[in-house]
């Protein structure tokens, strides 16, 4: 543990966890809204986060003056608008920090109150941001462009973040030293043309460099992303590729001298390999491709960093995928250009609007690219590597591999290449046909049966639009003849959006209550175009062989309050129903608890899979579980979810039933292939293999 941590550890705010006190902080970057959140059944309100620096703290009837990092974390909105070096006064609630550069959460659940105005040089380079924002215009496209200029991803929604990451194009939206080598390469061919001797076109370039640090806001991430390009400008000017490395281990240590936290930052290493990358292997291959030099010299360096830093990257998301290397191929000569041309639509901006809506204009065409690129990749399947240790080690000796057979490279990379996809083909999910799944949405349900040619009727979307619409991609499912909303709490409700996102709705039933009415109104407003059906005890319906038969909510009112269980009428208001063909049965009934179980016990019969109501708590009916005698019990759970979900008791109940319990938080998602009610399960993860279909 480092000094400085020791001395956050140990700061005033430290000794206060869990109280209140009226703050003043002095903002250190740009506020964000922080991402949709679900707790249990309810959206969170929206949220604005922003590091700070803690400066005066009223507690305990005194007044500190301090200096001391911290997180700011407020509802109120109106912070989004302020800007680096500002201040805010709020009475916040002192929570403790998993941020090891923090000393604290500050949790400001009431209106702030800004303190003072930006200074003329903030607001200045406020007002270039907005300016690019401003001008890269809606959609993919406009969102990318202020992303992979400035680093500013506050335009993309949380569908394009996902295709992006599962592309492993995430790296071009992060401020990185690729973008200080592409800035600095313009600038110095720029001096040529101004400037003979290269000790001055260096100067120029450090202090253009020094201004796009400012841009872009000097976080630790841009100070250590500049060490790197340093480097590259260090061997760009001695042409030396010995003096380089020695240049690059004086820079790793005069970052983590300089910011000690950079050692246990994964972006750091990302940011060191891929400059060792650039370094040492970008020559290798630029010598060993087989195409025009130009065009070598532009595959190379993507190709060279992205090798370097793949270990990292599959450790840290557990994907492994061969085409991600097509997709930085096909985006990489679009990189440098969009870069330029921003950096320029950015800087005149405030002077020169027009120039600015017109080179933004021409990068657009790229970045629209770039973004199918990221959307088409994103469709194809990945392999998914449990441990992130396990996949860093196949991934670096892999790389050895390469690197000790480099004469032989190509036939070693075809092996490689062949090997991966073999594996992908071994572990896919789903395989083959399949009746029924139950997606792997974390803390929430989604269950979907197959109706072949890409259409499929979903039960409950989950909390999380990315999870929602990756698992239907997966599934193969374009269009959805029905879909069933048991009730309105977010766990069953908040994915819809990823359902929307590229899929019809023909036809929708929901409950008979609309509570909570947040989450109802969002959700009826994304389905304006759907057909919406109050479903309600005894409705029946048969689609292409597939029959419903309803069996909850009723239309009397029933007192469930006093009895046993956590979510009151909403969860007794849950669609219940048995879905049925000639091969299987499925008994589904959302987060419906003992009060209202009991009430259509006399209605069930045995069934071939029990979704199990309210991810497995020890809330059930038994009578209705031992009158189900269901083959298989299927728990749609998040893992380490802080409900205690499954119950102990509730997994050995259905046990000594002789019912096989599978739960997607161990199981991942569920593929079921059903014949003449022989059931088989196909899980997306499992405990010996170490690889999985995603």
């Amino acid at each position: 543990m480092s000094l400085r941590q020791q001395s956050l550890q140990s700061s005033l705010v430290a000794k206060h966890f869990g109280e209140s006190a009226l703050v003043t902080v002095q903002l250190t970057t740009d506020p964000h809204q922080s991402s949709k959140k679900v707790s249990g059944q309810n959206f969170l309100p929206p949220s604005f986060s922003a590091l700070a620096s803690l400066r005066e703290i009223q507690i305990d009837g005194r007044t500190y003056q301090l200096h001391i990092p911290v997180r700011l974390i407020a509802t109120d909105r109106k912070i989004t608008k302020l800007l680096p070096g500002q201040k805010v006064s709020a009475t916040v609630q002192i929570a403790r920090s998993k941020e090891p550069r923090v000393a604290a959460l500050l949790l400001a659940n009431r209106d702030v109150t800004v303190v003072n105005k930006p200074s003329p040089w903030a607001a200045g380079l406020g007002k270039v941001r907005l300016g690019l924002r401003a001008a890269s215009g809606n959609g993919d496209a406009g969102s990318l462009i202020p992303g992979m200029v400035l680093g500013d991803t506050s335009l993309q929604t949380e569908n394009f973040r996902g295709d992006m990451r599962r592309s492993g194009l995430t790296h071009l939206v992060a401020v990185s030293g690729a973008n200080f080598a592409i800035v600095s390469s313009f600038v110095l061919w720029c001096m040529q043309f101004f400037i003979k001797r290269t000790q001055h076109r260096l100067f120029a370039t450090a202090i253009a460099l020094s201004c796009f640090i400012a841009l872009v806001r000097p976080s630790p991430s841009v100070l250590r992303a500049a060490a790197m390009a340093a480097v590259l400008l260090s061997a760009q000017a001695s042409k030396r590729r010995t003096d380089s490395l020695p240049a690059l281990g004086f820079a790793i240590a005069a970052v983590v001298i300089g910011d000690p936290w950079q050692a246990q930052d994964a972006g750091f290493a990302l940011s060191v390999l891929a400059t060792a990358g650039l370094l040492l292997l970008a020559p290798v291959i630029e010598e060993k491709l087989p195409t025009h030099k130009k065009l070598a010299g532009a595959l190379a360096p993507p190709i060279a960093a992205m090798l370097f830093c793949s270990p990292i990257l599959v450790a840290l998301s557990g994907y492994l995928s061969p085409m991600s290397i097509v997709a930085n191929l096909l985006a990489a000569p679009f990189v440098a250009p969009i870069t330029i041309l921003g950096f320029i639509a950015a800087l005149v901006s405030p002077v020169a609007p027009l120039l600015t809506v017109a080179l933004v204009a021409v990068i657009r065409i790229p970045a629209a690219l770039i973004a199918g690129i990221a959307r088409r990749i994103a469709e194809f399947p990945v392999l998914t590597i449990h441990n992130g240790k396990i996949g860093f080690l196949i991934v670096a000796i892999s790389i050895v591999f390469l690197w000790l057979f480099k004469k032989s490279w190509r036939t070693t990379t075809a092996i490689f290449v062949v090997a991966v996809l073999a594996l992908t083909w071994i572990q896919r999910w789903p395989a083959g046909d399949w009746q029924i799944a139950n997606c792997d949405v974390g803390q929430g349900d989604s269950m979907v049966i197959n109706l072949h040619h890409g259409q499929a009727i979903v039960i409950d979307v989950g909390p999380d639009p990315v999870a929602e619409d990756k698992c239907l991609r997966a599934l193969g499912v374009h269009q959805v003849p029905l879909l069933i909303l048991s009730h309105f709490h977010a766990d069953h409700v908040g994915g819809l959006s990823g359902l929307v996102k590229s899929r019809d709705v023909q036809r929708t039933w929901i409950s008979n209550n609309l509570e909570p009415v947040m989450e109802s109104t969002h959700s009826l407003q994304l389905l304006q175009k759907s057909q919406i059906t109050t479903v309600q005890k005894g409705m029946t319906a048969s689609i292409a062989g597939i029959t419903f038969e309803v069996l909850w909510p009723d239309v009397s009112i029933h007192n469930f309050e006093s009895m046993p269980g956590e979510g009151s009428v909403i969860n007794n208001s849950s669609i219940a129903m048995i879905v049925s063909t000639t091969d299987w049965s499925i008994f589904t009934a959302g987060d419906l608890e003992p009060p209202a179980q009991h009430e259509i016990l006399g209605n069930v019969r045995a069934v071939d899979i029990y979704k199990v109501c309210h991810h497995g708590s020890k809330y059930q009916d038994a009578g209705l579980m031992k009158s189900l005698s269901a083959q298989i019990a299927v728990i749609s759970v998040g893992a380490k979810n802080s409900y205690g979900h499954p119950a102990a008791e509730t997994i050995a109940s259905l046990t000594r039933l002789g019912t096989q319990v599978v739960r997607t938080d161990r199981d991942g998602a569920l593929a079921i292939t059903a014949k003449a009610h022989h059931l088989r399960v196909r899980k997306s993860k499992g405990t010996i293999r170490l690889f999985y279909w995603s």
